[in-house]
């Protein structure tokens, strides 16, 4: 059993189970998926970025990405319908415990200046958002290696009902939220 699943089943489950009186364990949010997504924005021109972005997002996840088109034509940024505008990777289960685990222990202590997250990252569904600036805060994306760094986003999906649900679910599975 994952460490993280030892943590929910000891730690967060009791609280919410008292904070929010369910009646039983079923009720009480967990992870559904994680979701990594990389918009290709200013380099849509560049087929040598898209390769780059793959290759990254497929060394942090250990999953080939799928490529994101465009639904339809926006003349003012020059995007046709049909292109690729992004990448993104869905992790379930066993493999989404691994990334959220990598998440809190490695990633998020490498960004600069990192102070915690925004308790506002926390959408009406419960879900949280996180924003990356740069790829090179996990730890299998190696800085010498890399060519050109890009940004991406980490959703990570919940059953929660509400904000307030999300927010204590995520504070006590050992997510550093802003004081």
């Amino acid at each position: 059993m994952h460490s993280l699943e030892q943590t929910y089943k000891t730690t967060v489950v009791p609280a919410l189970k008292e904070k929010f009186g369910y009646k039983n364990m079923y009720q009480v949010p967990k992870l559904v998926k994680v979701s990594l997504n990389v918009g290709l924005g200013k380099a849509l021109k560049d087929p040598s970025y898209l390769e780059i972005v793959s290759d990254s997002l497929e060394k942090i996840t250990g999953q080939k990405p799928v490529k994101t088109r465009a639904k339809k034509s926006i003349a003012g940024f020059k995007i046709r319908e049909g292109q690729v505008v992004g990448m993104k990777v869905t992790l379930r289960k066993a493999r989404m415990m691994d990334f959220v685990a990598k998440l809190l222990s490695f990633a998020l202590p490498r960004i600069r200046d990192f102070r915690g997250l925004d308790k506002k990252g926390v959408d009406a569904h419960g879900s949280l958002t996180i924003g990356f600036r740069e790829n090179i805060a996990f730890p299998e994306v190696k800085s010498d290696e890399i060519e050109k760094v890009h940004g991406l986003e980490v959703t990570i999906t919940t059953n929660a009902k509400n904000r307030e649900e999300g927010v204590a679910f995520f504070t006590l599975f050992g997510f550093p939220f802003k004081k």
